[in-house]
C-alpha cells in the first residue's frame, strides 16, 4: 500500500490508524481492500482523511468491510436507496427538544459510552460515519479501545467481571440512565420523539451479552455498554448492580485518558470495529445544527442472545447515532 499514508491514531497506541490517499477508484482494488481490512482488524478503527466528500465515497469505503445492514425503521431519513442503499441521514436542528446538562454545560445529541446493537442479540460488525454539518464547537465523537480498558482494569474488578453477561434493553429515555452517569448528568429534557421508540420496544426481551470476550487473536475486550445496561444476568441484586455500576464507572474514568476523540472535517469518513469500541458523542451548544450519515455492516461475533431463549426474530427497531 506504498501509495497512501498510514500513521497511527495516536502516537505510541496500537489502537486505530490514519489512513490518507485513498480514491473511489481504489476501493475495488483486491489488493487495497485485503490491506485495509486487515488494518481495521488488527487496529480496530480507521480515519479515512482527505477523501472525496460523497455518499457515493461513504458507500464504496463501506462496501470494502462487508455488505451493509440497512436500518430496518422506514422512518429513519435516506440517501437516495436507488443510488445509495444503506446510507441513513441524521439530522440535528438549530434548538432541539432534547437537552443534557453535562458538567455545567447545555448541550444536545450528547451519548454515553456504548456499543451499537447491545439491545438485539446480534452486534453489527462496523459503522462507517461521515460529517456533513459540523457546529463550530462541539459535536466530537469518541471512541475508546475495549483491550485497552480491558488491560488497564484492576485485577480485582477484572476477575469480578470475566465470566459475567450483561442485560440490555433499548431504552432511549436520557432521564433513565442506569449505571455509570458521570456525576455532572443532568437530564433538562427529552427528546419527544423517543416514546414511539421505547413504544415499538416495549415487549421486546432483553439482551444478553457477555462483559468480557476473547478474541480470536487471543486478546480480551471489556465490552460492556453502560447505556441501556440494566443489570448482570442472574445477578439482579444489590451487589451485582454495585458490581455494575464500578465497572461502568470505571469505563467513563478510564475513557478519559484513553479516549479519542474526533473533531470532523468534511472529507473524513470513520469506520469502528462495534465487537471491540466504544463510542460517544460530546454533545454541542443547542444553537448549532449537526448532520452526520452512517452505514452500517452486517455482522455478528455469535455470542449474545436474547434472555429466555426467545427466538432470533422478535428483534426492535435500532436507533443509529
Amino acid at each position: 500500500m506504498s501509495d497512501l499514508n498510514i500513521r497511527p491514531l495516536i502516537e505510541g497506541r496500537d489502537f486505530g490508524v490514519r489512513l490518507s490517499g485513498i480514491t473511489f477508484e481504489q476501493t475495488s482494488d483486491p489488493e487495497i481492500r485485503t490491506q485495509v481490512n486487515a488494518l481495521f482488524e488488527r487496529h480496530g478503527m480507521i480515519m479515512f482523511e482527505d477523501v472525496e466528500a460523497s455518499a457515493r465515497m461513504h458507500v464504496a469505503l463501506s462496501d470494502i468491510f462487508g455488505p451493509m445492514k440497512d436500518h430496518p425503521s422506514k422512518a429513519v431519513p435516506r440517501v437516495d436507496q436507488d443510488t445509495m442503499p444503506g446510507v441513513i441521514d441524521m439530522t440535528c436542528k438549530p434548538y432541539p427538544e432534547g437537552r443534557i446538562e453535562i458538567e455545567g454545560k447545555e448541550v444536545t445529541q450528547w451519548l454515553p459510552w456504548h456499543f451499537d446493537h447491545a439491545y438485539n442479540n446480534e452486534l453489527n460488525r462496523a459503522g462507517v460515519l461521515r460529517a456533513l454539518d459540523i457546529p463550530p464547537e462541539g459535536g466530537l465523537t469518541g471512541f475508546v479501545d475495549g483491550i485497552e480498558l480491558y488491560e488497564t482494569l484492576s485485577p480485582k474488578l477484572r476477575k469480578q467481571i470475566e465470566g459475567r453477561n450483561i442485560l440490555y434493553r433499548m431504552n432511549v429515555i436520557m432521564k433513565d440512565f442506569h449505571f455509570g452517569a458521570p456525576d455532572s448528568y443532568k437530564c433538562l429534557a427529552e427528546n419527544p420523539h423517543t416514546h414511539a421508540v421505547m413504544e415499538a420496544a416495549r415487549d421486546v426481551p432483553r439482551a444478553v451479552h457477555p462483559a468480557v470476550w476473547t478474541r480470536e487473536s487471543g486478546e480480551k475486550v471489556l465490552h460492556v455498554s453502560p447505556w441501556m445496561a440494566e443489570g448482570i444476568e442472574g445477578d439482579e441484586t444489590p451487589e451485582g448492580n454495585a458490581l455494575l455500576e464500578e465497572v461502568s464507572r470505571e469505563v467513563f474514568a478510564r475513557a478519559k485518558a484513553l479516549s479519542y476523540w474526533h473533531a470532523w472535517k468534511p472529507t473524513d469518513m470513520l469506520i469502528w470495529d462495534n465487537w471491540r469500541v466504544l463510542h460517544a458523542v460530546s454533545g454541542h451548544d443547542p444553537q448549532y445544527s449537526r448532520r452526520m450519515q452512517r452505514t452500517t455492516i452486517k455482522g455478528d461475533y455469535g455470542l449474545g442472545y436474547f434472555e429466555g431463549g426467545a427466538s432470533s426474530d422478535n428483534k426492535i427497531l435500532e436507533r443509529t447515532y
